[in-house]
Protein backbone atom coordinates (compact mmCIF):
# COMPACT_ATOMS: atom_id res chain seq x y z
CA UNK A 1 0.00 0.00 0.00
CA UNK A 2 -0.33 2.72 -1.34
CA UNK A 3 -1.27 2.80 -4.63
CA UNK A 4 -0.53 5.19 -7.53
CA UNK A 5 -3.42 4.74 -10.22
CA UNK A 6 -2.24 6.91 -13.67
CA UNK A 7 -5.12 7.42 -16.23
CA UNK A 8 -3.69 9.50 -19.28
CA UNK A 9 -4.56 10.22 -22.69
CA UNK A 10 -2.77 7.83 -24.86
CA UNK A 11 -1.87 10.64 -27.23
CA UNK A 12 0.78 11.62 -24.58
CA UNK A 13 2.80 8.76 -25.29
CA UNK A 14 3.76 10.56 -28.58
CA UNK A 15 5.91 13.31 -26.93
CA UNK A 16 6.34 11.66 -23.23
CA UNK A 17 7.94 8.30 -21.93
CA UNK A 18 4.76 6.97 -19.55
CA UNK A 19 7.83 4.55 -17.16
CA UNK A 20 9.01 8.00 -16.42
CA UNK A 21 5.94 9.09 -15.35
CA UNK A 22 5.72 5.98 -13.24
CA UNK A 23 8.94 6.77 -11.83
CA UNK A 24 7.98 10.22 -11.08
CA UNK A 25 5.03 9.33 -9.09
CA UNK A 26 7.17 6.77 -7.33
CA UNK A 27 9.88 8.91 -6.59
CA UNK A 28 7.05 12.02 -5.63
CA UNK A 29 5.65 9.49 -3.10
CA UNK A 30 8.87 8.54 -1.31
CA UNK A 31 10.19 12.36 -1.08
CA UNK A 32 6.73 12.95 0.36
CA UNK A 33 7.91 11.21 3.72
CA UNK A 34 4.51 10.04 4.29
CA UNK A 35 5.16 5.99 2.64
CA UNK A 36 8.05 3.60 2.21
CA UNK A 37 9.14 3.14 -0.94
CA UNK A 38 8.81 -0.74 -0.13
CA UNK A 39 5.37 -0.24 -0.06
CA UNK A 40 4.28 2.04 -3.44
CA UNK A 41 2.32 0.53 -6.38
CA UNK A 42 2.15 2.37 -9.69
CA UNK A 43 0.15 1.41 -12.51
CA UNK A 44 -0.94 3.08 -15.04
CA UNK A 45 -4.02 3.32 -17.74
CA UNK A 46 -3.98 4.81 -21.32
CA UNK A 47 -7.65 5.88 -22.71
CA UNK A 48 -8.19 5.94 -26.04
CA UNK A 49 -11.47 7.20 -26.18
CA UNK A 50 -12.48 9.99 -23.52
CA UNK A 51 -13.68 13.72 -23.53
CA UNK A 52 -12.60 17.49 -22.59
CA UNK A 53 -14.04 20.41 -22.59
CA UNK A 54 -12.08 21.91 -25.80
CA UNK A 55 -11.13 19.39 -28.86
CA UNK A 56 -7.20 18.35 -28.94
CA UNK A 57 -7.39 18.67 -25.56
CA UNK A 58 -5.09 15.68 -23.58
CA UNK A 59 -4.69 14.84 -19.77
CA UNK A 60 -2.83 12.87 -17.03
CA UNK A 61 -4.70 12.10 -13.57
CA UNK A 62 -3.19 10.57 -11.08
CA UNK A 63 -5.92 8.67 -7.89
CA UNK A 64 -3.09 7.87 -4.82
CA UNK A 65 -5.38 5.47 -2.56
CA UNK A 66 -3.50 5.32 0.82
CA UNK A 67 -4.83 3.83 3.96
CA UNK A 68 -6.38 6.15 6.43
CA UNK A 69 -4.12 7.80 9.01
CA UNK A 70 -2.41 10.43 6.99
CA UNK A 71 -3.55 13.99 8.34
CA UNK A 72 -4.60 16.30 5.49
CA UNK A 73 -1.54 18.68 5.61
CA UNK A 74 -0.07 15.07 4.52
CA UNK A 75 -2.17 14.16 1.73
CA UNK A 76 -2.03 18.16 0.53
CA UNK A 77 1.64 18.52 0.28
CA UNK A 78 1.73 15.07 -1.40
CA UNK A 79 -0.66 16.21 -3.93
CA UNK A 80 1.09 19.41 -4.61
CA UNK A 81 4.44 17.59 -4.71
CA UNK A 82 3.55 15.00 -7.30
CA UNK A 83 1.28 17.84 -9.29
CA UNK A 84 4.79 19.89 -9.14
CA UNK A 85 6.80 16.99 -10.61
CA UNK A 86 4.90 15.74 -13.04
CA UNK A 87 3.88 19.49 -14.66
CA UNK A 88 7.62 20.02 -14.64
CA UNK A 89 7.82 17.06 -16.88
CA UNK A 90 4.49 17.15 -18.86
CA UNK A 91 5.15 20.55 -19.71
CA UNK A 92 2.35 20.53 -23.10
CA UNK A 93 -0.14 18.29 -21.18
CA UNK A 94 -3.57 19.81 -21.21
CA UNK A 95 -4.61 18.60 -17.71
CA UNK A 96 -2.51 17.37 -14.86
CA UNK A 97 -4.57 16.39 -11.86
CA UNK A 98 -3.90 14.31 -8.28
CA UNK A 99 -6.69 12.94 -6.22
CA UNK A 100 -5.33 11.43 -2.88
CA UNK A 101 -8.34 9.35 -1.47
CA UNK A 102 -8.67 7.37 1.88
CA UNK A 103 -9.00 3.49 1.85
CA UNK A 104 -11.40 1.60 4.40
CA UNK A 105 -9.09 -0.75 6.71
CA UNK A 106 -11.99 -2.46 7.18
CA UNK A 107 -12.68 -2.98 3.31
CA UNK A 108 -9.35 -3.47 2.02
CA UNK A 109 -8.17 -7.32 1.72
CA UNK A 110 -4.61 -8.27 0.36
CA UNK A 111 -3.19 -11.83 -0.11
CA UNK A 112 0.70 -11.59 -0.27
CA UNK A 113 2.85 -15.16 -1.31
Amino acid sequence: MPHFVIEYARSIEQNYDIPKVMQIAFDSGVASGVMQAVDIKVRARAYDHYRMPNSGEDFLHVTVFLLAGRTNAQKEQLALLLRENLTKYLAQVSSVSVDIRDMNTQAYKKRLL
